[in-house]
């Protein structure tokens, strides 16, 4: 039984990452799929497919890789907020992953979104995890 869907979610992409799979396929949640529009909006995932087979279904990700040296677009995933010690900021305190040149994902009351985009929205949420 996984007590964190996210860190798993996380670590199953890191790990096709690094073993260079050109797809992967992941048991599906509601927070799993919108975390997966946000990388595939953000240009971190080539492409994505939601199945409905069964009780649970699975999301399959197509990864993205630079065609010249083959390295993933994706070189770090943390995960932020943690079961045991959730993590939340307000719209004032939002961070900034690599001086804007990653993204933290949030899961907020509009929804599940970039710090960027909470930045304009003026809303704080739980920082899920960063990426780039």
């Amino acid at each position: 039984m996984h007590t964190d869907p996210i860190a798993d979610y996380l670590t199953r992409l890191r790990n096709a990452m690094k073993a260079r799979h050109r797809v992967l396929e992941i048991p599906a949640s509601n927070l799993k799929k919108e975390v997966t529009k946000v990388l595939f909006d953000k240009g971190y995932i080539q492409n994505y497919k939601f199945e409905d087979k069964g009780v649970q279904g699975s999301i399959k990700i197509a990864l993205k890789y630079n065609p010249m040296t083959k390295e993933p677009a994706i070189t770090h995933l943390e995960r932020i907020s943690k079961p045991g010690l959730r993590k939340y900021t307000n719209a004032g305190n939002l961070p900034r992953v690599l001086n804007g040149l990653g993204i933290a994902i949030l899961s907020t009351s509009k929804g599940v979104m970039t710090d960027k985009e909470a930045r304009t929205m003026h809303v704080g949420g739980e920082v899920l995890c960063y990426v780039y």
